[in-house]
C-alpha cells in the first residue's frame, strides 16, 4: 500500500511538472505571436500618420476650391479619423501590454496572452484595414 501511494504521489508530480513546462512552451509561443504581429504592422505607423495629414490636407483644398464637393470632403475627413484611430490603437493597446509574469500563474499568464494576442491581431487588422481604403481613395 505505501509503495502504491509513493507511486501515485510520484505520477502526480511528475504530471504537473509535465503540464507546466508544456504549458510554459505555450506561452512562450504566444509572446512569440503577439511579437510577431506587433512588428509586422509597426512598420506602418509612419505611413499611417503621413496619410492622415494627406487625407485632411487635400479635405482642406477641396473645401477651399469646390464648396459643393462635401461628399468627397466627408470621405476625406472620415480616412483621416479612421488612420488616426488605427494609429492610436497600436500605442493604446502598447501601453497597456505588459511583459511581467511575476505573481501570474502559468494559466492566468496563458490567459492574458491569449487575450492580448486577440488585441494585437485587432490593431493589425484596423491598420490594414485603413491602409487598405487609403489606397482606394487614391484610385
Amino acid at each position: 500500500m505505501k509503495i502504491s501511494l509513493n507511486f501515485l504521489l510520484f505520477f502526480c508530480f511528475l504530471t504537473l511538472v509535465g503540464c507546466g513546462n508544456k504549458l510554459q512552451e505555450t506561452n512562450t509561443a504566444l509572446r512569440t505571436q503577439i511579437i510577431e504581429v506587433h512588428d509586422e504592422v509597426m512598420p506602418k505607423m509612419g505611413e499611417l500618420m503621413s496619410l492622415e495629414k494627406k487625407a485632411l490636407a487635400q479635405a482642406d483644398s477641396l473645401s477651399q476650391q469646390d464648396s459643393t464637393a462635401s461628399a468627397k470632403i466627408q470621405e476625406l475627413t472620415q480616412l483621416a479619423g479612421q488612420l488616426k484611430a488605427a494609429n492610436e490603437g497600436m500605442f493604446v493597446w502598447m501601453r497597456q501590454y505588459s511583459l511581467k509574469e511575476e505573481g501570474k500563474s502559468p494559466e492566468e499568464l496563458k490567459s492574458y496572452l491569449d487575450s492580448q494576442l486577440v488585441l494585437a491581431k485587432k490593431v493589425r487588422k484596423d491598420i490594414q484595414d485603413a491602409l487598405a481604403q487609403a489606397a482606394l481613395l487614391k484610385d
